[in-house]
């Protein structure tokens, strides 16, 4: 399976844009990786400075143009300039026409359905722009509004994996979901047409 991410595509929902991430949203992205509550299920270091935003920037811009993933910026069309969020595909595995979907919404903003809306519209692209078989989401089983929103959008849980992940010295589970292209299980020929991207 060939991936292409150049130009970095642009997804619209009916309240949102999902957008490249641009160094001119360090700000922003400080705002969310350094939110205690926003990152408290996210195994990564909390932000301590716009630089490590920067460095998270860099890091995003490298990955799609290597072609090895994708991550979006979550703005409402109402502030496009603005990012409140993120969601992409990350760790993909191309042989296997899969990837994982991670996402994360500044609180600010949470219950208003944002995240379902972006989520709903990447898995279409992954599956129709991209060609993937199958999405996968890995949350941890404390997580309950994430899970919930994962079945919410027709994803199925595959199982739990115990003491699966390692961060900050514990160990602690990840129940795992997916979501199957329901084009690709009814047309035999369904990824040919993604064999040239």
């Amino acid at each position: 399976m060939e991936m292409n991410f150049s130009p970095h595509p642009i997804l619209e929902t009916e309240r949102l844009i999902l957008r490249n991430v641009k160094r001119e949203d360090a700000e922003n992205v400080f705002l969310l990786r350094s939110n205690k509550e926003a990152m408290r299920f996210v195994p990564r270091p909390i932000a301590q400075s716009v630089a490590d935003a920067h460095t998270l920037i860099d890091n995003t811009i490298k990955m799609v143009e290597s072609n090895e993933g994708i991550n979006f910026a979550i703005v409402e069309k109402s502030n496009p300039d603005k990012l409140i969020g993120l969601i992409g595909f990350l760790r993909t595995k191309k042989d296997q026409y899969r990837s994982e979907i991670g996402y994360m919404l500044h609180p600010d903003y949470h219950r208003r359905g944002y995240v379902l809306e972006a989520l709903n519209r990447l898995v279409e692209y992954g599956w129709d722009g991209i060609g993937f078989h199958t999405v996968e989401a890995i949350v941890d089983p404390i997580n309950e509004p994430s899970w919930k929103l994962l079945e919410k959008a027709g994803f199925t849980l595959e199982g739990v994996f115990k003491q699966s992940f390692f961060f900050k010295g514990e160990f602690s589970d990840g129940k795992y979901y997916s979501k199957i292209n329901p084009n690709s299980i009814s047309d035999p020929n369904y990824f040919d047409k993604f064999k040239d991207k």
